[in-house]
């Protein structure tokens, strides 16, 4: 039988004498990883039920003969642990939704996911900006996720509001470039297109600059004053 598997092993998978025996001493090995798993499962699965039905079957002793339970007779196990806990809803009950221009660094940190540092980090955005004007302008802060984006507005309103514009035919390369949408070298392009052929109109003129794509003029231009 010994040789017949050797011969096997040889012919079809290309194993050597020495390879041979040795793939022999794995097997009982291998059998061991496969079948204790499946075997310990089977136990822990027969204590799970034999622990169930012992205590129903104290439960059922114990209301017999007239107790009244308040909690579970057995310490490791407590029906209590399957009941749900409270969602957010009553929390934002007590809460009064307010518009998001009125939040802070502090009540931003009402909403799950948000702490101190997101939280600046979406006031200082908002300020650099000049405010938001679309809800989809929060994913643009960097570690705000999408998901908690969605929680935000379960405490706050949106309300669209740009509180600070750019002159385009006044500003500098500098002033330029500290508006998020704004690069350096962009400014540079900008001011001195501006300085060939005058001022700025209106953000179509952009257009003119053959490097500026549409998309790119659309997302500025609620934030350019001529």
């Amino acid at each position: 039988m010994k040789g017949k598997i050797f011969y096997w092993l040889k012919s079809y998978l290309g194993f050597s004498n020495k390879e041979s025996r040795g793939f022999l001493f794995l097997i009982p090995f291998l059998s061991l990883l496969i079948v204790v798993p499946t075997f310990l499962e089977h136990v822990r699965k027969e204590k799970a039920k034999e622990f169930h039905l012992n205590y129903i079957e104290k439960i059922d002793s114990l209301e017999s003969a007239g107790v009244n339970l308040i909690s579970s007779p057995d310490p490791l196990f407590n029906t209590q642990d399957t009941i749900r806990t409270p969602d957010k809803t009553a929390q934002q009950e007590n809460l009064r939704r307010i518009s998001i221009l009125e939040a802070d660094s502090v009540t931003l940190q009402i909403v799950p996911g948000i702490g101190p540092s997101l939280a600046s980090r979406i006031i200082k955005y908002q300020h650099q900006l000049g405010g938001f004007h679309s809800p989809n302008q929060l994913l643009e802060v960097y570690g705000l996720k999408e998901e908690t984006v969605q929680e935000i507005w379960n405490y706050f309103e949106f309300e669209p509001l740009i509180s600070k514009r750019i002159n385009l035919n006044s500003s500098e390369i500098t002033e330029l470039a500290k508006h998020p949408y704004i690069s350096y070298s962009e400014a540079k392009v900008l001011v001195a297109y501006r300085n060939q052929h005058g001022d700025y109109e209106t953000a179509d003129d952009l257009l003119n600059i053959k490097i500026f794509k549409p998309s790119w003029v659309e997302k500025i231009n609620p934030y350019l004053a001529f």
